[in-house]
């Protein structure tokens, strides 16, 4: 268990968003954590948001100010003024295998660019998922005009265990995370939402020993190792919260704020 005292440092808290701010039963981050939030900033803390989502589909968390955006899973980060501090794109052999696989053996899958996202087909899992982060499914590309050069996040819709063979015969430059059994997140080899943490770090002139994450899913457990003090949401995978230094209540259970209270940020 973290020690308490060592929390008195901390300059800034890292946040996912799905299932650590916003509640997957009500699609909404619940009040308790905005207020936890908002107060944290008017203490100087800062507050980061760390997520695999795209930096355009964060419209759920517009109402409430951070200072900054960790967003495809560490592979783009920017501030709230929109300064890019660092950008990192698959390798497009990468992307043509993953194209080209899918040409011959049934696999779902979304691109993701910075300023959309596409699909190769709609099938229910596909639908299903979306509808599970709030959002609309995105429109499915077109086969003969696919933009392979600049693609910052593919989603592949397989299980568990046909990931790693996956990764290694047809994305061996790429690295693959989840948090959930449906599909993994693939981003370049290398980035992590720990390297987006470093990001904001250098930037703000903050020591890692003065950070602090919350986290539930796979892709996750890069940040909460890597921050002084790594938090598990109560809902969280179970191999997240065999790695964390606090394991908190569900986020529908005021987790963020009891968490931030037990650790004296409150």
């Amino acid at each position: 268990m973290m020690d308490i005292q060592n929390s008195s440092k901390i300059k800034a808290v890292f946040f996912d968003i799905d299932g650590t701010l916003i509640s997957f039963k009500t699609n909404k981050i619940p009040n308790s954590t905005q207020k936890a939030i908002e107060s944290l900033r008017r203490n100087g803390i800062k507050v980061i948001v760390a997520t695999g989502r795209s930096i355009n589909t964060l419209a759920h968390i517009s109402h409430i100010e951070f200072d900054g955006f960790i967003t495809f899973n560490g592979g783009y980060c920017a501030t709230t003024t929109g300064e890019i501090l660092s950008k990192k794109i698959i390798d497009p052999n990468d992307i043509q295998n993953l194209i080209n696989y899918a040409e011959n053996t049934p696999l779902s899958y979304s691109l993701m660019y910075e300023d959309k996202v596409e699909i190769n087909d709609a099938t229910p899992e596909v639908v299903g998922m979306y509808a599970h982060v709030n959002l609309p499914v995105p429109p499915i590309h077109d086969k003969e005009n696919i933009d392979i050069h600049n693609v910052l996040q593919a989603n592949i819709f397989l299980g568990p265990d046909a990931e790693q063979e996956f990764m290694q015969t047809v994305m061996p430059n790429s690295t693959a995370s989840r948090w959930t059994p449906l599909f993994a997140d693939v981003n370049p080899g290398g980035i992590s939402k720990k390297v987006g943490v470093e990001a904001f770090c250098g930037y703000f002139g903050i020591d890692i020993s003065e950070t602090m994450s919350f986290g539930d899913g796979g892709n996750d457990i890069s940040m909460l190792k890597f921050t002084k003090i790594g938090v598990a949401m109560g809902n969280a995978n179970e191999n997240v919260k065999e790695i964390a230094d606090y394991i908190t209540e569900e986020v529908d259970n005021h987790g963020i704020e009891r968490a931030l209270i037990h650790f004296g940020l409150l």
